[in-house]
């Protein structure tokens, strides 16, 4: 359950950043199928960052190819462990 919701929530930061709907699937480039910029990278970082309170590191991004990519990134840093 959890990883839809990131799904979703990730979805939704995509959205913010200007990129369509019709546009927007797990094995989406960032480059060739979303044609980020550098503007688009920032937004993304910041809606990123802000709705899934977390702080990705500068080599964390420059890794970031795909948006599973960024899925698999959210799902390790939001995973609550239970003792």
């Amino acid at each position: 359950m959890e990883n839809k919701t990131n799904q979703r929530t990730l979805y939704k930061v995509l959205r913010k950043t200007g990129v369509r709907r019709d546009r927007i699937k797990l094995e989406a480039s960032f480059t060739d199928d979303l044609n980020f910029d550098q503007v688009d990278w920032a937004l993304f970082v910041f809606y990123l960052e802000g709705l899934f309170k977390i702080q990705l590191e500068d080599q964390e991004i420059t890794e970031l190819s795909l948006v599973n990519d960024t899925l698999e990134i959210v799902n390790k840093r939001t995973k609550v462990e239970f003792s």
